[in-house]
């Protein structure tokens, strides 16, 4: 037991060790507050004091939710040793998280957008101070959980920190070798001489290697063997690396380098993120200090990003879900446009679903105004296109299955075995996708059904409607040539009723619309077909139990893998515990086996079995929604003929009425030669024409407004 006069700790619960100094778990020995002391050994004191006072000056100066807190420096009581005594972050560190098999490629989405909040708040406090860390990596960035049960990550060892400005250079060399600026590399590893000064931005390459072993789950720069190896080739490809690479790889011993310009596919983050990291990462892993962005441009262009809200879209045509990175301010149409950058689906031909129903998009809104969408609840996108089915691209995780090796060599077969388990986690993963794609094809397939049956109902209700009122228009029609006519037989001198002859002959287009609708009926019934089908799939996922078989071997996997930690620990394993350990390695192997079985038999095979089925579907869809688009091409044409001849059948009652009218008047003298008795008969039937002109005018009123309701509802196709 080791104390200060308010703290006191065990030299077993250490936390982590370096050059000079170790870090401690403690507890306050009055409230019993957990804090973590760093204790400096004697090697610490041989720097000088300046140096030794600098870490301590530097938490006393800093003040930010994203930095290890400072709480109070002690000594201890007999060697009188400093002790700094500090916030305690009870989850480990980003190393640690890391190295959890679970994310051995790299980390989920949210975890790492957390990551990049936090680092960037920290590293934005130690500009605004003035401060350089130069030595950031995950192991020095330590985690906690929140109330809301959310991370936060916190720089913390600022042994290698001092305060310069963005204009400065220092000479001395600090850091952890992996994640070295390419100049600091050459003098601190290879111990090649050189003068160079080196800025503020070397802590910008850091930060680009760290976010990139966060986003990957490896480091970006491995040379065969492994950076501490093979430090020559190292050196050659951090210095070398092209402009735009975000990382190099040798794969062969004394081969050549690969260099690498995209996140890979086994990376956990989607595409929408990864689009925005590419445009980071090659800008600060820069080793041209002048040709590396500032602290200022890092710090505008990671905002952007964490600025930005994500809206949630699964292309149906595509069967692959994307998760789009917009800004809320922005207008729809730049949302649609990133969505056509991701999908390929053109602007004019994206279609919305949500919630089984058609979601129009509204060009002028903001984005921050459209439905709220989750990894649940994303918008489907349906292109008004025939585009060809493109199937999701995945990365088989089958051959990342390493096999163990005969001997018993318990440091090699945890190792071996924590690998093991990395490719079951991700092949759970791609599993979970594979499944959820299913499940959105056919929950948007589902929806266009229903939604295309709709608009089939409504084609045959316009059709219904269109022929009754093309019936009336022309009994309406007759009853006023039959009502001229008796006007003109009293009244020859009365005009001649306009000829409505060439009207008539523009209706025959109505009568092609109404033959036409005879085939919505067995779209109808094409469409009724789908919908079981789709629903019969629906249940066949539901009742699919792969994901919870593969679930119940990785927890017996991770049971073994814990034993294979405890042995590793030991010096030497006796006869039994040896046998036990081989029996366990067996099992392994087998459970292994059994998750790959299930992943190929019972995910991939089904998936690729759905997304031929789909294709069919799709090219289905695509013939019915085409017939759909013509009828209601029909339907548009036909509304202006049948309104042109309501519009003339219309001018004619007008026209006719306002003549009875004044015939009909009593100053008025129909004809001059009749008797009175036949002028007052002829007058009163004039009254009685003028009456039932009115009915005609209003029917016809009646019919225009049905065929403008008609008009407006008519839509194309989805």
């Amino acid at each position: 037991m080791q104390s200060t006069p308010n703290y006191l700790w065990e030299l077993d619960d250490v936390l982590g060790q370096g050059a000079t100094a170790s870090v401690y778990k403690a507890r306050n020995k009055k409230s019993g507050e957990e804090v973590a002391v760093k204790v400096f050994n004697n090697l610490s004191y041989l720097r000088p004091l300046e140096v030794q006072m600098r870490e301590f000056e530097m938490l006393r100066k800093l003040n930010h939710v994203n930095i290890v807190k400072l709480f109070a420096v002690e000594e201890t009581g007999n060697s009188k040793q400093k002790v700094l005594v500090m916030e305690y972050c009870s989850s480990g560190s980003l190393l640690s998280v890391l190295e959890d098999p679970e994310n051995a490629y790299g980390l989920s989405e949210a975890e790492f957008l957390i990551v990049l909040q936090c680092v960037v708040a920290g590293m934005n406090h130690l500009r605004q101070n003035g401060i350089v860390h130069r030595d950031i990596k995950p192991g020095n960035i330590m985690r906690l959980i929140g109330e809301d049960g959310r991370s936060i990550y916190k720089l913390t060892d600022f042994g290698a920190a001092r305060e310069l400005d963005d204009d400065e250079k220092f000479l001395s060399i600090y850091g952890t070798e992996e994640y070295l600026h390419p100049d600091i590399y050459e003098r601190a590893v290879l111990k090649k001489p050189q003068q160079k000064a080196y800025g503020v931005t070397v802590d910008l390459w850091s930060i680009g290697v760290t976010f990139y072993h966060a986003a990957c789950g490896s480091l970006p720069f491995i040379p065969y063997g492994g950076p501490r190896r093979n430090k020559e080739i190292m050196h050659k490809i951090i210095t070398e690396k092209p402009p735009r690479a975000i990382a190099g790889v040798q794969r062969k011993e004394k081969g050549p380098i690969e260099w690498i310009y995209e996140l890979p596919i086994s990376c956990r983050l989607s595409v929408g993120l990864k689009v925005h990291l590419e445009n980071i990462l090659p800008n600060i892993l820069e080793a041209d200090q002048e040709k590396c962005w500032g602290f200022d441009k890092f710090f505008s262009e990671t905002n952007n990003i964490l600025e930005r809200i994500v809206v949630h879209v699964f292309s149906l045509p595509h069967a692959t879900m994307h998760m789009v990175y917009v800004l809320a301010c922005s207008s729809v149409v730049n949302f649609m446009e990133a969505v056509s950058k991701q999908t390929g689906v053109a602007f004019e031909n994206q279609k919305y679903f949500y919630e089984g129903h058609h979601y129009p998009m509204m060009p002028t809104l903001q984005v921050k105004h459209i439905t709220g969408t989750t990894e649940q609840h994303p918008f489907i996108l349906m292109s008004s296109t025939s585009d060809c089915i493109v199937k999701a691209t995945y990365k088989d995780p089958t051959n990342d299955f390493p096999r163990f090796l005969p001997s018993v060599d318990v440091v090699a077969d945890c190792s071996i075995a924590k690998n093991v388990l990395s490719a079951v986690y991700q092949t759970l993963r791609v599993a979970r996708a594979l499944l959820t794609c299913q499940e959105f094809i056919l929950r948007g397939t589902y929806w266009l059904i229903e939604n295309t049956k709709t608009e089939c109902h409504q084609i045959l209700e316009k059709k219904s409607t269109m022929a009754s009122l093309l019936n009336c228009t022309i009994s309406t029609e007759n009853r006023i040539t039959r009502l001229y006519n008796s006007v003109n037989n009293r009244k020859p001198e009365f005009p001649e009723f306009p000829d409505l002859a060439e009207c008539r002959r523009q209706l025959q287009s109505i009568g092609h619309t109404l033959s036409s609708c005879s085939h919505i009926v067995e779209k109808q019934n094409m469409l009724e077909f789908l919908s079981l089908e789709v629903s019969k799939n629906q249940d066949q996922i539901q009742l699919d139990t792969s994901i919870n078989r593969m679930e119940y071997c990785l927890r017996k996997m991770q049971l073994i893998f814990n034993q294979f930690k405890k042995r590793k620990q030991q010096s030497r394993l006796g006869y039994n515990e040896e046998q036990l350990h081989k029996l366990d390695k067996v099992n392994l192997g087998n459970l292994a086996k059994k998750v790959l079985a299930i992943f190929q038999d019972g995910v991939v095979q089904k998936y690729k079995a759905a997304l031929d089925k789909h294709s069919n579907r799709m090219s289905t869809f695509a013939d019915i929604l085409k017939h759909v688009d013509l009828v209601n091409g029909y339907f548009g044409g036909s509304f202006l003929d049948l309104q042109k001849y309501q519009d003339s059948v219309n001018n004619a009652v007008d026209d006719l009425t306002l003549r009875i009218q004044q015939m009909s008047e009593p100053n008025h003298s129909p004809l001059p030669s009749c008797h009175n008795q036949d002028k007052e008969d002829l007058t009163l039937r004039m009254l009685k024409l003028r009456d039932q002109m009115k009915t005609v005018s209003y029917e016809l009123q009646q019919n225009n407004s049905v065929i403008e309701r008609l008009g407006v509802t008519s839509s194309p196709g989805v």
